[in-house]
Formats: structure tokens, C-alpha cells, sequence
């Protein structure tokens, strides 16, 4: 069975961890503060990194470092993976949902001026897929409102914009690092930012609200949770960063041969190709009753013939907990087709050229199946 996705973990991963359990040093330690300054310098500009066990706690920090909470709202993108906007409702702010493209399943700034409010205090544009947003149009806004932008870009490590790393912008900007992105620490997440206001303040937040002296005594001048990630992970992650652009180059050739080899038809919509995508996932939209099947039979089939299929995402604003807003179908038409008919292709590291050419195989059955 070829699955959907598979970290990429070798002997020097092992071995990383391995000295880690045997230093009897375990929690955060000199690994994770290695590894903030090498991402740091890996995404550049000067940029500052923190270490977190998710990048949902990431978001979350920054929300609460921003003094975003009840009576606001944050403008979201409707296809998303539903931590984006369940922060959101963590610190007691309001997610305010905009569509997004088809293809590229991002938010647009045209969008996103729609649904401003007086209300409204942050912008969270999410990187999907590891496909850049259209950020200066977004930033343009945010400067226009005074608007706070926290760029999610769990999904987005190494990719770039305008030939800029993802995270160079000086603003907020969150990663993942589970086992399905780009690079892993098994769990974990990180923000980048140059603003050492806001770093001072996520370092509080992420480890209980404590502050210390010159002399080492602790002091709580607010409230903090518990985010931090163990050096485990970290020793994971110093193994894995080295690797990121060789793993980022791979996923890139297997989704040029996706565009190329996919066969064309009216009922397959293809993602968007643009320089800098990093190619986190490569999902497609497929109208499954064009050949008499629901989505859940496609998977079958496809799983019958050695593929595993994913679907990312659900569209957010129909799930039980957001349609309490007011939220309802049709609203955001572009998500709610990505959400109905999205299909995740596999696409790994170590995946072949050979398992690939069966995927596209399975797809040219299956389209055949439309003319009997």
C-alpha cells in the first residue's frame, strides 16, 4: 500500500534521538535552543525562533501575545485544517470565515476587505499546502486597518514568496512539525519573528508565565501555559533541517510529474503550480459522480489497487461547532467543492517514480469507467 504521506527518518535520526534518551536530558534543553538559532538562520532576515510542542500552540501564543480575545474577531480562511480556527475560539475571539481560490485553496486580500469589521483585529492567511499566500496585498490591507497578520505556514516550511522564505517577514509567522510536514520533531511547531516584544511574550506564555532575573529567581507576571518542546524532538528535528531542501526538491519533481502525468478530464481540477511552493501535499479535486461513485468508493478503489487516499479538508464553516455562528451551506462555494470533493494524492520523500506512474495508472482506469 502506497500511503498518502511518510516521514523521512534515517539512521541519522535514530542515532540523534538515541543520545538524546541516553544524556538523561529529555525535556527542552541544548538541543532546542540549538535548533531555534539554526531554523533562524535557515529562514533568515534576522528573524527570531521559538520552539513549541505543536504549531497549534504557536498560533495560540501569538493570538494571546497579541492581546487578541473576547468582542474580536480574525479573518480566516474557510479550507483550512481546523486548528486555524479553533485558536481562534481558544482565546475567546471570534473566527470570521472568507472563501477561498479553487486551485490554490488560499484566501485573497479582495476576500478578506469584504469581511472586515469594526471588530476585526487580526488577519491568519494559511499557507496550504506549502503554496505560498499572496502576502503584500494582505499586508497592504493589515497596514490600511492596523490589522495584527499571523501567517500560518504549518504547511509551509521552506517554501517562499516573491523568492522569500516563508517566516522572513519579520511578522509572526507559525509552523508545523508533525509527522506528515515537510520536516518533523515528531510533535512540534515554531514561530518566527523579529519583533522582540512579542518574543519576550511567547517566551512567558509558552512556559507557564514565568520571568526571570539576572540571579535566576522566577517571577509570574502573567499567565503562561505549557508549550514547550522536549529536546527529543528537538535532536529530531536538528537531524531533519539539513535535509529540508533535498526532501522540498523531491516533493517537487514527484508533483511536476503529477501535472504532467495526471490525465486530463472535465471532473479532475488540479492544484496550482507556482515558484516557491515547497509541496507539503498535493491534493486534487474530482467530481466522483461524473463515474457513478461517491468520494468514499473512489478511495476504495484507489485502496483496492495499493493507493491510500487522504482528504484535506472538511470545509470548516459546516462542522457542528462553527455553524452555531450562523454558518451555513453556501456560503463559501470554492471551499465547500474542495471540501466535498477533495482527494490527497500520495506524495513523500521516498516515494518512486514507479509508485507514482501507478497512482496516475489507477486514475486512467478509473476515468475509463466513465464511458461504459
Amino acid at each position: 500500500m502506497i500511503p498518502f504521506t511518510r516521514p523521512s527518518i534515517g539512521d541519522e535520526e535514530l542515532l540523534a534521538v538515541e543520545t538524546v534518551l541516553k544524556s538523561g536530558w529529555l525535556t527542552t534543553g541544548p538541543n532546542a535552543s540549538r535548533l531555534e538559532a539554526e531554523l533562524a538562520a535557515y529562514i533568515g532576515n534576522g528573524v527570531q525562533v521559538r520552539l513549541f510542542n505543536s504549531g497549534t500552540s504557536a498560533l495560540e501564543a501569538v493570538l494571546l501575545a497579541s492581546d487578541i480575545g473576547p468582542g474580536d474577531e480574525v479573518i480566516v480562511p474557510a479550507m483550512s485544517f481546523v486548528a486555524t480556527a479553533n485558536v481562534v475560539l481558544r482565546v475567546g475571539a471570534r473566527p470570521v470565515f472568507v472563501d477561498v481560490d479553487l486551485r490554490s485553496r488560499n484566501l485573497d486580500a479582495a476576500k478578506v476587505a469584504a469581511a472586515l469589521s469594526p471588530r476585526t483585529r487580526a488577519i491568519m492567511p494559511v499557507h496550504f499546502a506549502g503554496l505560498a499566500v499572496d502576502l503584500d496585498p494582505v499586508y497592504d490591507l493589515a497596514r490600511e486597518h492596523r490589522l495584527v497578520v499571523v501567517e500560518d505556514a504549518a504547511q509551509a516550511i521552506g517554501s517562499r514568496y516573491m523568492k522569500r522564505m516563508i517566516g522572513s517577514s519579520g511578522n509572526p509567522v507559525c509552523f508545523s512539525f508533525h509527522p506528515n510536514k515537510n520536516m518533523t520533531t515528531i510533535e512540534g511547531g515554531a514561530l518566527a519573528s523579529s519583533d522582540d516584544r512579542l518574543i519576550k511574550r511567547i517566551e512567558r506564555i509558552r512556559f507557564h508565565g514565568i520571568e526571570r532575573d539576572d540571579e535566576g529567581l522566577i517571577s509570574i507576571p502573567e499567565w503562561g501555559g505549557k508549550m514547550n518542546l522536549p529536546d527529543v524532538g528537538a535532536a529530531l528535528g536538528l537531524s531533519q533541517l539539513p535535509k529540508l531542501e533535498g526532501f522540498n526538491r523531491r516533493r517537487t519533481e514527484l508533483a511536476e510529474q503529477y501535472l504532467q502525468k495526471l490525465p486530463l478530464h472535465p471532473a479532475l481540477v488540479l492544484p496550482a503550480a507556482v515558484e516557491g511552493h515547497s509541496w507539503h501535499m498535493f491534493c486534487v479535486c474530482l467530481d466522483s459522480s461524473r463515474f457513478g461513485m461517491t468520494r468514499n468508493q473512489v478511495m476504495d478503489f484507489f485502496r483496492d489497487r495499493g493507493v491510500g487516499l487522504g482528504i484535506h479538508y472538511p470545509a470548516m464553516h459546516l462542522f457542528p461547532l462553527y455553524r452555531r455562528f450562523g454558518y451555513s451551506s453556501g456560503d463559501f462555494p470554492a471551499a465547500e467543492q474542495i471540501g466535498a470533493q477533495t482527494l490527497t494524492l500520495p506524495l513523500f520523500p521516498g516515494m518512486t517514480d514507479e509508485e507514482l506512474d501507478l497512482v496516475c495508472g489507477v486514475f486512467e482506469e478509473l476515468f475509463v469507467r466513465e464511458n461504459k
